[in-house]
């Protein structure tokens, strides 16, 4: 059985704070090593083993893990060539908690245990594992303490108006941590702000300054990685025209405060473009409240060409309710940069509606179909299977749209508008799916 017992290599940690005494021939880290041979000695009939090499740390502190012995040691851990770590008092190994707990999560990693010989503390056995639970237990309430104090100086920083970091807005730099204004991309914003005042479309506003190659802010993080901007498009104007900075005010989970930062735009020029951004959200809000009367029997199915989404839209014009589906990229960078902005829902739906009908029509797609369900469960009922879903296709007028759009999700794979028609993938395995459905007890694989 001795023979069989696995040898655990163990590395005997030692640490003192300062170096009064480490001359002597026999100081702390001497007393500290004895005290841990000997425990491993006491541990021979497990397999421990001590190593032969020291890792000492004299006269450094156990509140950083910047100590030439620690490093050497957990080197040599993650290298695997230590089976178990031993010290003389937990507060050896270190005095942070969390750093403690970085050094568990390194042991756990790499399968080592650690023991304190003066503690009882051995995670090796299930006592040693409470007490190292609720160590890490303290940790992680230290961590959370210190999220905490930073979110409350954040808090307490922007309630200054101080800058705390992040992407500088157009408009301004950032010196010292302090935004300082950049005379030219300043006109830039007033003359953005000027230029929706006068077109009241923000859609025209970004193709002209698209056109005219305006992107967004470029900058440079504190870690010298250089940030490009991008051409601006509809989405960024309407972040830029909400954003209170340029009025002076910094902003903090929805309240404002006044900033340290010099403003770059009048105030009553800002308040403008506010009223007319509110009006906007207003009929956006209505148009979306109006019941379109019919669902969007290809949502999440249908692309334009250029591979931008088309999202479903509607209009009501009196009691007439116009549905379409609008091309994502007219919506964010304008019409005239799209291949086909919008199309009518009804012709692209009743165009896909055919095409899924012809193939419930079609024998040699159901034959093999069915082929490869019965392949699957070679329980199934073919015949059954046939009849049921040959009527579907007569009875299709009859479906409620849910039905049918259940259907075309389980056929259709992608549908391509471009300005010379439609182009209609179906799935390869869409008919085999949809045959699962109609089975008795079961769903679509």
């Amino acid at each position: 059985m001795n023979a069989m017992t696995r040898k655990l290599r163990c590395a005997i940690y030692t640490r003192k704070s300062t170096e009064e005494g480490l001359e002597q021939n026999y100081n702390s880290l001497d007393a500290q090593r004895d005290a841990c041979e000997a425990y491993i000695v006491s541990q021979k009939s497990e397999g421990w083993v001590a190593l032969d090499d020291a890792y000492n740390d004299g006269g450094f502190s156990g509140g950083t893990l910047n100590r030439p012995g620690i490093q050497r040691l957990l080197q040599d851990v993650r290298e695997g060539l230590v089976d178990v770590i031993v010290v003389y008092k937990i507060d050896r190994l270190s005095r942070s908690l969390a750093d403690f707990a970085k050094l568990v999560e390194l042991f756990d990693a790499q399968k080592v245990t650690f023991v304190s010989v003066t503690q009882s503390f051995n995670t090796t056995t299930s006592m040693g594992r409470l007490t190292l639970n609720i160590l890490l237990s303290f940790a992680q309430f230290e961590r959370e303490l210190g999220g905490e104090r930073v979110r409350d100086k954040i808090a307490a920083s922007r309630a200054k108006g101080i800058w705390m970091g992040g992407m500088p807005p157009l408009g301004y730099d950032v010196i010292e941590r302090k935004l300082i204004p950049n005379p030219s991309e300043a006109a830039l914003v007033r003359r953005i702000f000027e230029r929706f005042i006068a077109l009241g479309s923000m859609t025209t506003l970004s193709r002209e300054l698209r056109a005219e190659g305006v992107a967004t802010k470029s900058w440079t993080t504190i870690k010298d990685k250089a940030r490009v901007g991008k051409l601006i498009d509809k989405g960024y104007l309407y972040k830029l025209f909400k954003n209170p900075v340029f009025i002076g005010v910094a902003a903090y989970k929805g309240k404002h405060f006044a900033g340290e930062h010099e403003a770059i735009l009048d105030r009553a020029v800002w308040e403008q473009v506010q009223a007319m951004l509110g009006r906007g959200d207003q009929e956006q809000r209505a148009r979306q409240n109006r019941p379109s009367r019919a669902p969007a029997l290809l949502k999440g199915l249908i692309f334009a060409d250029d591979g931008w989404a088309m999202t479903p839209g509607a209009t009501n014009k009196g009691d007439k309710v116009y549905r379409y589906y609008v091309n994502t990229a007219s919506m964010k960078i304008g019409k005239d940069a799209c291949s086909i902005s919008r199309v009518p829902a009804g012709e692209v739906e009743a165009a896909v509606i055919a095409q899924v009908r012809k193939v419930l029509q079609a024998p040699e797609v159901m034959s093999q179909a069915i082929r490869e369900v019965v392949a699957l469960d070679p329980t199934a009922d073919a015949q059954e299977t046939i009849l049921t879903l040959q009527s579907i296709e007569p009875v299709w007028d009859e479906l409620f749209p849910a039905e049918q759009a259940r259907i075309i999700q389980l056929l259709v794979e992608r549908v391509t508008v471009s300005p010379t028609g439609l182009r209609i993938d179906m799935k390869a395995a869409g008919m085999r799916d949809l045959i699962q459905s109609v089975m008795p007890g079961r769903k679509a694989a």
